[in-house]
C-alpha cells in the first residue's frame, strides 16, 4: 500500500484568480534576472514555511513533471 499524498493539489484559495494576479503583479517591471531572483526567494520562503521535506520532495517532483 502506498503512502497517501500529503501535498494539497486542489486550490486552497477563496479567490484563486486574485492569488494568480498577486504573483503576476509581483513580477511587473522586473527584468528576467530580477524575476528569477524573486521566484528563487519566494520558493525558499514558502519551502521554509512548509517545513516538511517529504512534502517539498513531492512538490518538486510534481513541478518537474509539468515541464
Amino acid at each position: 500500500m502506498t503512502e497517501p499524498e500529503r501535498l494539497a493539489r486542489e486550490s486552497r484559495f477563496a479567490d484563486p484568480d486574485a492569488a494568480y494576479r498577486l504573483l503576476a503583479e509581483a513580477h511587473r517591471h522586473l527584468d528576467e534576472a530580477e524575476s528569477a531572483a524573486l521566484n528563487a526567494r519566494l520558493v525558499l520562503i514558502l519551502a521554509n514555511h512548509i517545513g516538511d521535506l517529504e512534502v517539498l520532495r513531492e512538490a518538486v517532483a510534481l513541478a518537474r513533471q509539468a515541464r
